[in-house]
């Protein structure tokens, strides 16, 4: 194990794609890694962050200033492995606190092979992308030599038009809950957390979850009540396989929910353009306006894509359900006369606030009124 005195002692560099540099240390596993730039502002939940598949293919700047001294409880984890490509913090701290934590967040990230770049001003990183946009970035703590790490950046492919979901999804359908549950509901897998399958468990739904390119026809095998189409990383405009198997879901009777890139995956089923933002949205308490109740929710959200207003606007079978507060951009739909809605944010938290959690038990009550006939 790498003392936290070796890390501290090591130099890191941070290098973006228009040539800004950034300069610090070493924190994690000693290497190189590429990706694209995200923030996220939540001032809790890292290893949740950490290990959520929506994050696969993205460094992430951790805007709270001390990582990692709570530890990692592993039980928390939302997927099996951590999914961030890299991290970049102010202080990445090695000793914790928590008494339960199972290990510290420099062991974790060895464990899983992550580089890390600590010491850097991440307020003026978060300032610098929030004004020019987001954008691909190095991270290394073993070159110093710019052309070489220039030449690393060259050979990172832009999100935008990037799928990503078919490398974070299960290997083969597999079973979760009691198999005398009341309901059965087929998971589509994009890059799923563990908190979406943990509530649809809770209220007594028996699982199938189903890799992201798992054909209709095998899904509609097993006979379900309802279809879930769930989150993970990548353009949404790149999954046509994806989108297919949703608008072949929607040609039956039955209820389907999605959550953040099933939310555009079902947009685009309905004839509905996603696009990609100028920087996403991602942290603990993004306000939404449910336009049914006039309630204003806190919402943890997660998003580099959203989906276009115009056209939710001008598609006469799709109703607006939800609007961010800060941009007025999309945060749900349904469709008029099909059981089937969507929204943008996680309802599920892991991390963040539970105002949202009220649509897993809409869902389980349209898929108990559609079996009621």
């Amino acid at each position: 194990m790498i003392t936290t005195k070796i890390i501290e002692d090591r130099n890191a560099i941070l290098l973006l794609e228009d040539g800004k540099i950034f300069h610090g240390k070493a924190a994690g596993k000693i290497g190189s890694v590429t990706g694209e730039l995200c923030f996220n502002t939540g001032m809790t939940g890292y290893q949740e962050v950490f290990t959520d598949p929506s994050y696969f293919g993205q460094l992430l700047i951790a805007t709270n200033p001390h990582i990692g001294n709570y530890g990692i409880k592993l039980d928390e984890n939302q997927s099996g492995s951590i999914k961030i490509s890299g991290l970049i913090c102010k202080v990445f701290n090695e000793h914790f606190s928590r008494k339960m934590a199972d290990e510290s967040i420099q062991q974790f990230f060895l464990d899983n092979n992550i580089t890390a770049i600590s010491h850097v001003d991440t307020r003026a990183l978060v300032s610098y992308i929030r004004s020019k946009g987001v954008m691909n970035a190095v991270i290394s703590s073993e070159e110093t030599d710019l052309d070489v790490l220039k030449q690393m950046l060259a050979k990172t492919p832009s999100m935008a038009g990037l799928e990503l979901s078919s490398q974070v999804t299960a290997g083969e359908a597999y079973h979760l809950g009691n198999p005398d549950g009341k309901y059965k509901v087929a998971v589509m897998d994009f890059g799923v957390k563990q908190r979406i399958l943990d509530n649809f468990i809770s209220r007594d739904c028996y699982l199938k979850v189903f890799p992201a390119k798992a054909s209709f026809d095998e899904v509609e095998a097993w006979n379900p009540d309802g279809y879930f189409l769930s989150n993970g990383p990548g353009d949404p405009s790149a999954m046509p396989y994806a989108v297919e198997t949703a608008t072949q879901m929607l040609t039956k009777d039955k209820p389907l929910f999605g959550i953040c890139l099933g939310h555009q995956i079902f947009a685009q089923a309905l004839g509905i353009h996603t696009y990609k933002m100028h920087n996403g949205h991602r942290g603990l308490n993004h306000p939404v306006k449910n336009l049914k109740t006039g309630l204003c929710e806190i919402t943890s959200q997660n998003h580099g894509f959203s989906v276009k207003m115009e056209d939710v606007k001008n598609n006469a079978d799709v109703e607006l359900t939800h609007i961010n507060l800060n941009d007025d951009t999309v945060e749900g739909i349904r469709h008029k006369t099909k059981k089937a809605f969507s929204v943008q944010y996680h309802p599920e938290a892991a991390p963040g606030p539970n105002d949202a959690n009220y649509l897993f038990d809409d869902f389980v009550k349209v898929i108990a009124d559609s079996k009621k006939g």
